[in-house]
This record gives structure tokens, C-alpha cells and sequence, in this order.
């Protein structure tokens, strides 16, 4: 009978706790999926800790008077920032308002375009009466039904009138800024249509403001 000795029991035990233990590649385990092992934080959870840790409340009143105007100071630079940026957005409009080119719109820049907003701001345009009639003959129609068909055709004389005098203006500005402007490139229907349109405009409401009057050389 084979007796055991100490030495031989502490081999066994080693081998069989090494043939107990699983190799594990590393690579292997690095790809291994982790699970979170916790649940998913709610959505407040997560908002607080992304803003950071929430101020303790004040211990004193010294305190709470010195937060509150820290508060109010921030309030105080918010509202002059605001205040400045407003300041300068009018500044820029009354610029632009007052004709400078540095603050115009890309279709109000340039001499040439300056020179027809002169040259439609010194006549008397028909077209540029065309939106009050038209409300005046449309309260007309609402008050009386019977005047219905005149206004039609009061619209009718009134659309043609002013396609004709836009043609108009439009061929007059070319030919004065091919005079003027002789190596321009600004010309041709754009530009005509920018009279037009300028013209059309009540003349209170135009912008760039009007530099000449009615009747004005230029």
C-alpha cells in the first residue's frame, strides 16, 4: 500500500488547480463585451452631472447677499451686451438707410446703382402710386358691390400703365448709365428691373433713403 507524503499531496493540489484555471488570450479578452453591471441613470442624473456639482446653500446672510450680487452683476453684463448689440445694429441701419456704401446691401452698391436710385428719386414715377390706389379701389369694391367691375378695370388700366412706364424707365436708365458709365457692366434688364422696382416703391419707404427730391438735377 503506497502511502502518501506531504510533498507528493502539495504536487497534486498544484496541478489540479492549474488544470482548474481557463487560459484566457488577452486579445480575446480585450474584444470581450463588458457589461455596465448598473442600471442606466435617468436623464435628470445625467443632465446634473454634466452641469457639474450644485452650489451648497448659503450659510450666512453675508453670503446669501454677496450670491445674489454676483447673480445680479451677471444679469446686469447680459443685459448691457444685449443693449450693444442692438446700439450697433441701428447704427449699421442708419447707415445703410443713409446711403453709405461700406453698409449697403450687394445690390445697392456701386456708383451706378447709386446714380439710378437718384435718377428715379428726382421723378414724379405713376407706377409708384399704384399700391394706394389699388387699396383705395379695393375699399371701394368692399363698400360697394356694385363698383366691383369698374375697380376690375380700374386694376386692369392701372397694370398696363405701369408696365409701359416700367419699360420705360428701364430703356431711359440704360441709356443714361451707358453714357455716364461707359466701361460698366452693370446694364441690361437687371438693372432696369432695379429702377422698376425702386420706382414702385412708396417713396417714405425706400431704402436707401432718397438723396434728391422731385424735380432735382443729377
Amino acid at each position: 500500500m503506497k502511502l502518501l507524503r506531504r510533498g507528493d499531496s502539495d504536487d497534486s493540489d498544484k496541478r489540479d488547480v492549474e488544470v482548474a484555471e481557463p487560459s484566457v488570450d488577452p486579445e480575446s479578452a480585450e474584444d470581450a463585451p463588458v457589461g455596465k453591471g448598473r442600471p442606466t441613470p435617468k436623464r435628470r442624473d445625467a443632465e446634473n452631472r454634466r452641469r457639474g456639482p450644485v452650489a451648497p446653500a448659503p450659510m450666512t446672510a453675508k453670503e446669501a447677499r454677496a450670491r445674489r450680487k454676483a447673480t445680479r452683476g451677471s444679469k446686469d453684463e447680459r443685459k448691457a451686451a444685449a443693449a450693444e448689440r442692438r446700439a450697433t445694429a441701428a447704427d449699421r441701419r442708419a447707415r445703410m438707410l443713409a446711403g453709405e456704401d461700406k453698409y449697403l446691401l450687394p445690390r445697392d452698391k456701386g456708383p451706378v446703382r447709386a446714380y439710378v436710385r437718384d435718377f428715379v428719386d428726382a421723378r414724379r414715377n405713376l407706377v409708384g402710386l399704384f399700391m394706394p390706389l389699388a387699396i383705395v379701389l379695393i375699399m371701394a369694391m368692399f363698400v360697394s358691390p356694385e363698383l366691383q367691375a369698374f375697380v376690375t378695370l380700374g386694376m386692369l388700366v392701372m397694370m398696363v400703365l405701369m408696365v409701359i412706364e416700367g419699360i420705360y424707365i428701364g430703356r431711359v436708365v440704360n441709356s443714361r448709365v451707358r453714357d455716364r458709365f461707359p466701361d460698366t457692366l452693370d446694364g441690361g434688364f437687371k438693372l432696369g428691373w432695379y429702377a422698376f422696382v425702386r420706382a414702385s416703391q412708396i417713396r417714405k419707404l425706400r431704402a436707401p433713403k432718397p438723396r434728391v427730391g422731385p424735380g432735382d438735377a443729377i
